[in-house]
């Protein structure tokens, strides 16, 4: 690849010699072309009353649209119609063609909107500068289709042609020197309109607008200032009819037929349709996302599996069965579990909850979280799998990490006035040929490359400089953006510890007020509204409220504290913000879940000696588990949450688009398909903007989450993912399809940051997981129970709630403490109730060590370290075993690959050889007189902007 010229290293001087007139020139408001059939093209009449304005070409039904720029002409604002004129003139420049369709012509009377071509000249000069790979030779080898009781699959499958658009081909990196080396059928249709897009927009964003300051440049500052106020590739049609056009492809309209249809959601996805339409990158996210909902569906069967057997252990539950009875659960009376509101109460009005709470809470529930320890880790590799097969079928072996940091963000240039020498580029300029068998041309070679070593030596101000952000200035940047982050982290805090005082605060209040409440009467909900429910239902509410305010508000702060680091590359930029996100979505989302897991009933003390929230000034005494323990309201917590941010997004991603689109379009939506024309009904779509994929990843990551650090909670919780995914494929693929106009295409080899981020929680969910079986569940006291402390000599669960429950004598109670008059119910009678119980492992009142914990206590501490200890050792080991038994590349794929790389040196060697006998042949005279052939005129030059660094 050529290099920039000393001084401007963002352009490169290329030779273009079928355009002999009219580079630099300015249009007339239509469109310029710079060869002769051009100027013919652009004469010629056209009659705009017969032509369709539904298409996808140019005027003269030959060029193709690859991108519409659209503004509004205000002529009060000359410096917007200066900084268009000087865009316009440089993109002509730099090769592209032009074609304005007047504001008269719009449907508002007030849009132009500018149509861009990009003819073949550029295309191959930029191929070659992004390195984008063609085919030079069909694939070879056979494919294994015979995969057994394929039969079984036949339903969800879809046709052939639209699982597989294009044939399979061995490519190459297009290199422009070697043209005929490629297997080039026609030029207008070899690369695919997502490649033209993608090629336009790179020259679009790095276009200088600005004849005195060349740092001002790129369509995102004109699109930011309201120079234009849109920039899109085209749809090829409407989505729900193919194109009249026999030209045009009308992938969008097969898109919405197979994939963008809520009633295909038990159908496979056209991924290489996906990918030959939008690009690599949202290619790669939907079969991410694809090979996620299929792997939930394992998860969910075994959760269901869980569900059931509690289901149909139901009747044998021993505790449960003791706490509804009227002699054992009737006759406990606890004590208060507030102060001065609360009044005593009976075991037995924890009935439902303890019915509940076994549904989740079985000896199922540590089986489902050790499957789901090595679920995680089978689904992270067999991913690892999927995504090698899609690297090689879409050509993104050879896309070297290191190609993509190396494209500059245009703002990382504009930003970084500063320059330094860039030893990598010089080192690269100066490397020698050692393929050329051209006897003359590497002596010619030998001469320059020392005549450039002296010179380089002698002028240093000429050496190529980069721009790049002193490392005073980037740390404190970085120190100034994490502390934003841990504020903003803190901030959550805050807000879970105000939620945390609104359960203490309120939970008396239901006391107090459902004590004689109408609800109680109701005959199927009236026994299941306690205190403790409404309490634990308006918390996560009010949370979930809190937690929609701040992701809205951090979401901005993210973007402006990612922008103010003035990342280097897109990568790198998208990987700081991922990371920032990331942090702030896990403390905000999990932190109401890690309280209810870790946290609530683990230090409320014992009667007498309370624990308080801030200090007993404040009141507020921490809250207690019910006997069944804290594992149903986690699993509250954790549905509200879950449940309410899927149909949240699912809102938000639906219906506001079309909300937005029925509104703007109202008045166009009527017109015929020959005078709505096809940039117009993309520019009244919704833009995604640069940011919308990782929106669709940060949702599924935190789902992801839930259904993996707090699943040992509540097995239901990948049923419930399957089912919203299942619906999340088709809203995002009706979302892109029919709402979103059509991104410009971006190329990605895998999933980016997110697959770190997902390896992190996988390794954290078994930490998570076990310690809620230890701590939140009641397994571990119950087995300690059933297989030492309880009576007799056959095993049984029976009396295990007495063993559990520690007694208390009423009249030690402080006056803070102590219920008031009127609070406790009618049957409570102080004289002949003496003791009240509360759940915990300690010394009755009356003993020499009285309410210190006792041995039991202990004994079920060292087992719930030992099933920790245990759980996390056997899950680890398992989960690294099967993750070096999977191969991370198929063994097919890894031989496809070999093959693919023989034939290309098999290939190019021929190919030199060839060119270097018809060189020889034709230059035999002139290598041994040491004459040079005549050369032809000097070419124009073609400006091509290029941001590369090596």
């Amino acid at each position: 690849m050529s290099r920039g010229k000393p001084g401007d290293a963002t352009l490169i001087e290329m030779d273009r010699r079928v355009w002999s007139n009219g580079g630099g020139e300015e249009n007339d408001g239509f469109h310029t072309s710079l060869d002769k059939e051009s100027f013919q093209l652009e004469s010629a009449v056209v009659d705009k009353h017969h032509q369709s304005k539904d298409s996808v070409y140019f005027r003269d039904g030959i060029r193709r649209i690859d991108f519409v720029l659209s503004y509004i002409d205000d002529k009060d604002e000359v410096k917007k119609a200066e900084r268009r004129k000087e865009f316009e003139g440089n993109l002509q420049k730099a090769g592209l063609e032009l074609e304005t369709e007047d504001k008269s012509e719009s449907e508002d009377g007030k849009t132009y909107f500018l149509k861009i071509h990009v003819p073949w000249e550029v295309l191959a000069t930029y191929a070659d500068v992004l390195k984008i790979k063609v085919p030079f030779k069909a694939n070879d080898i056979p494919e294994n289709k015979e995969v057994p009781m394929s039969w079984l699959s036949t339903p969800i499958r879809l046709p052939e042609n639209v699982m597989h658009p294009e044939p399979d081909y061995f490519t190459y990196t297009f290199d422009k020197s070697k043209i005929d080396f490629f297997l080039i059928e026609d030029k207008d249709t070899l690369f695919p309109p997502s490649t033209r897009n993608r090629i336009v927009y790179y020259i679009l964003s790095r276009c200088p607008y600005s004849k005195e300051d060349k740092a001002k440049k790129g369509i995102k500052r004109l699109l930011n200032n309201g120079t234009y106020i849109a920039a899109f590739p085209l749809h090829d049609c409407r989505y729900w009819t193919r194109s009249r056009d026999p030209n045009c492809e009308s992938e969008r309209n097969e898109l919405y037929r197979f994939w963008a249809r809520f009633s295909r959601f038990y159908k496979e996805q056209p991924l290489n349709l996906i990918r030959k339409y939008y690009g690599e990158k949202i290619g790669i996210y939907f079969a991410w996302l694809g090979f996620y909902t299929e792997m939930l569906f394992y998860a969910a069967l075994v959760g269901l599996l869980c569900f059931i057997y509690g289901l149909a252990t139901y009747d044998e539950n021993v505790t449960s069965k003791e706490i509804c009875n009227e002699t054992i659960g009737g006759q406990i009376i606890m004590c208060p579990l507030c102060d001065k509101k609360c009044g005593y109460w009976k075991l037995n009005s924890t009935c439902s909850s303890s019915w509940q709470s076994y549904l989740f809470d079985n000896t199922a529930t540590v089986f489902f979280a050790i499957f789901m320890g090595i679920w995680v880790t089978l689904f992270l590799e067999f991913w690892k799998r999927r995504q090698a097969r899609l690297e090689y079928e879409w050509d993104l072996v050879d896309m070297e990490e290191e190609q993509q940091q190396m494209q500059l963000r245009p703002e990382y240039e504009i930003k970084c006035t500063d320059r330094r020498l860039n030893r990598v580029t010089q080192e690269q300029e100066l490397v020698l040929d050692q393929t050329s068998s051209d006897k003359v041309g590497r002596f010619i070679l030998c001469w320059t490359t020392v005549f450039l070593w002296v010179r380089l030596a002698l002028e240093d101000e000429r050496l190529e400089m980069e721009p790049y952000l002193p490392a005073s200035t980037q740390c404190a940047r970085s120190v100034m953006s994490g502390v934003t982050v841990l504020f903003w982290i803190c901030l959550i805090i805050a807000s879970i510890i105000g939620v945390i005082a609104y359960r203490l605060a309120v939970f008396a209040a239901f006391a107090s007020i459902m004590k004689d409440s109408p609800t109680n009467k109701l005959e199927v909900v009236g026994s299941l509204i306690t205190p403790q429910l409404a309490t634990s239902v308006t918390a996560s509410c009010i949370n979930f409220v809190i937690i929609m305010i701040l992701n809205y508000l951090y979401e901005r702060v993210a973007i402006w504290i990612t922008d103010m680091e003035v990342p280097k590359t897109h990568l790198e930029y998208e990987n700081k913000l991922t990371v920032k996100m990331f942090l702030f979505q896990f403390v905000n989302y999990y932190s109401s879940c890690f309280y209810v897991a870790f946290f609530k009933g683990r230090f409320v003390g014992y009667p007498g000696e309370y624990e308080y929230m801030f200090s007993k000034m404040s009141g507020l005494r921490n809250e207690e588990c019910e006997p069944g323990g804290c594992l149903i309201e986690l699993t509250t917590q954790l549905v509200i949450v879950m449940t309410g941010k899927q149909v949240w997004g699912n809102i938000q991603e639906a219906l506001v688009p079309w909300l937005r689109n029925w509104w703007v379009s109202r008045n166009a939506r009527n017109h015929p398909e020959s005078l709505y024309s096809r940039w117009e009904q993309d520019n009244d779509l919704q833009c995604m903007g640069q940011l919308g994929l990782f929106y669709e990843y940060l949702e599924m990551v935190i789902q992801f989450g839930f259904i993996t650090l707090f699943v040992a909670s509540f097995p239901l919780a990948p049923l419930l993912a399957l089912i919203n995914n299942m619906v999340e494929v088709r809203v995002d693929a009706w979302k892109f399809t029919t709402q979103f106009r059509r991104p410009v295409a971006a190329k990605a080899h895998s999933i980016g940051a997110w697959e770190e981020i997902l390896n992190m929680i996988a390794v954290f969910s078994v930490v998570t997981n076990a310690f809620i079986v230890s701590f939140t569940s009641d397994m571990i006291p119950r087995l300690v129970y059933l297989y030492t402390y309880h009576p007799g000599t056959e095993i049984t669960m029976e009396g295990y709630i007495n063993n559990s429950l520690s007694v208390f004598n009423i009249s030690e109670f402080r006056p803070e403490n102590r219920p008031e008059d009127g609070v406790n119910p009618e049957w409570f009678n102080s004289l002949y109730v003496t003791t009240c119980r509360y759940p915990d492992y300690r010394y009755p009142p009356g003993h020499e060590k009285q309410y210190k914990h006792n041995m039991q206590f202990w004994h079920i501490l060292a087992a719930k370290m030992a099933f920790i200890i245990i759980m996390e050792h056997v899950v680890f080991v398992v989960k690294f075993f099967v993750a070096w038994l999977i191969p991370d590349v198929p063994s097919d794929v890894k031989a496809r690959i070999k093959r693919e790389r023989y034939l290309i040196q098999e290939y190019l060697h021929n190919y030199e050889v060839e060119k270097l006998k018809v060189h020889l042949r034709q230059n035999r005279q002139n290598i041994e007189e040491c004459t040079c052939p005549t050369t032809a005129a000097p070419p124009v030059k073609l400006e091509v902007f290029s941001d590369c660094l090596t």
